[in-house]
């Protein structure tokens, strides 16, 4: 994009030069116009931090809440042309069709979905839909994989075709049955499952699939991915989808120092959604163990809606992980009494796991605002909307009654139980919630601030999304 911009300010200063030949003279020397030199884009360290920076704004909650709305209620009406979207209702239809009668790419090996279309290679076939019976009909080919199916769900005829092309890696996967065989270890004597290695494909390198409706083109999707030594995770990896109707969703990653990832959804080249996301963790030291909390590092992001409204996101993954293993390591949950003991003291018991459960969600809450720092900008006005943070809430309450130590007057015998007597306790259930923080300090808790008063906009919303669920 700078490139671009650099050559297209380089452009029209020669235009500007050759309009205003005529006017030169011998004693004139044309003036030469130097374009200016692009700022260099910053990082996404730099944005956030520049973010960060930014004061409050001086509008009251109240306010902010009808901007806010108004953002909103614009991002829905872009995304509200995706409901009559014919690509996405046909993609659609087709992942539908797929789960009524699954087909088999792997001859007889294995069950695909339409997301495994575009992530294996080396496979053809043209499967065609055949509604009466409901069940794909395969036509055996040699170049290529296509699936010929309704576009929509209320129709019967085939009028969408959806064909995939794919160019292999070097790395190959094992296709395994899980069924497998049993065999006696006479070692250990033990019976060990082993699973079945039934065939081996190819990861692709690059995939390309192409919607047609009516035999016009109406989506094209694109996939690559970047390995290294052999292993299925790939280093870089990239996924792009052009709707004919003007949406474009992308979405790509980088396993690096520090790993990226990045995701937009635009209409007709205005941003809708977009996020940009960055992190120090150690991803296949993590893949071969997700409990090791050292490896998962520091993770920071933007979410953009429109353009203006951003999410900012600075979080310390490892130091989060490591208070929480502290925070359950430091306070023992306590040990329940002894049924068989007279001396048992459940009411205290009570009175200590109350304060346990306290001690544990006010410690979840103040990790979160140590090591998880979240805020809500307005980029147009430059200014910080709010903080977001947690608190430990009560969200309820149960009671029940505390056991008593009694004796059988008949048999003598003692021991812990409900004779009526029994007194009462109260338990409150407890969870980390968050809350907006402003200018003012005033704090609201975010379920409640976006309740309240939304419910035009939530309504909105729900149509938005029962659009997509088309019988």
């Amino acid at each position: 994009m700078i490139k671009k911009l650099l050559l297209l300010s380089v452009i029209l200063s020669q235009f500007a030069i050759s309009c205003s030949s005529d006017e030169i003279t011998p004693e004139t020397e044309p003036e030469v116009v130097v374009p200016e030199k692009p700022e260099p884009e910053k990082t996404l360290e730099e944005q956030i931090a520049e973010l960060l920076k930014k004061s409050y704004s001086e509008l009251t909650p109240a306010q902010q809440k009808t901007k806010f709305e108004a953002e909103a209620n614009e991002m829905l009406a872009q995304l509200d042309k995706t409901k009559s979207s014919g690509a996405i209702e046909a993609l659609g239809n087709l992942t539908r069709l797929l789960s009524l009668n699954h087909i088999d790419i792997f001859e007889g090996k294995n069950d695909n979905k339409a997301e495994d279309i575009l992530t294996v290679s080396g496979v053809y076939g043209i499967y065609t839909w055949n509604n009466t019976n409901k069940i794909w009909v395969k036509t055996a080919s040699t170049t290529e994989l296509k699936f010929v199916f309704p576009a929509k769900v209320s129709q019967t005829a085939n009028n969408a075709v959806f064909s995939a092309k794919s160019v292999s890696s070097d790395v190959k996967v094992k296709l395994k049955d899980f069924y497998g065989n049993w065999s006696y270890d006479d070692k250990t004597k033990q019976w060990i499952l082993s699973d079945t290695v039934n065939d081996y494909y190819f990861l692709p390198s690059s995939s390309d699939g192409i919607l047609t409706i009516d035999n016009i083109q109406a989506a094209t999707l694109s996939q690559t991915a970047k390995y290294s030594n052999g292993k299925e995770v790939p280093n870089e990896a990239a996924f792009k989808m052009v709707l004919n109707d003007g949406y474009t969703w992308e979405i790509s990653g980088a396993k690096a120092s520090p790993n990226t990832a990045k995701a937009s959804l635009t209409y007709n080249g205005k941003n809708l959604i977009s996020f940009n996301a960055g992190s120090t963790a150690e991803i296949d030291k993590l893949l071969d163990n997700d409990e090791l909390i050292q490896y998962r590092g520091k993770a920071n992001g933007l979410i953009n809606i429109l353009d203006n409204f951003v999410i900012v996101a600075d979080m310390n993954l490892a130091t989060e992980a490591a208070d929480k293993e502290a925070l359950y390591k430091n306070n023992t949950r306590p040990a329940y009494p002894d049924y068989y003991d007279p001396k048992s003291d459940f009411k205290a018991h009570a009175v200590a796991s109350n304060a346990y459960e306290l001690k544990i969600s006010e410690g979840l809450a103040a990790n979160f605002n140590k090591n998880i720092n979240l805020s809500l900008v307005s980029k147009k006005d430059g200014t910080k909307i709010a903080t977001i943070v947690q608190h430990s809430k009560k969200d309820g309450e149960y009671t029940f009654s505390i056991p008593v130590w009694i004796t059988n007057p008949w048999s003598n015998e003692s021991y812990w139980g409900y004779d009526g007597t029994n007194p009462e306790f109260t338990q409150p259930y407890l969870e980390e919630v968050y809350y907006l923080k402003f200018n003012d300090n005033t704090e609201v808790e975010m379920s409640v601030y976006f309740s309240e008063g939304f419910d035009t906009l939530q309504a909105k919303f729900q149509d938005f999304i029962l659009s997509f669920d088309k019988k």
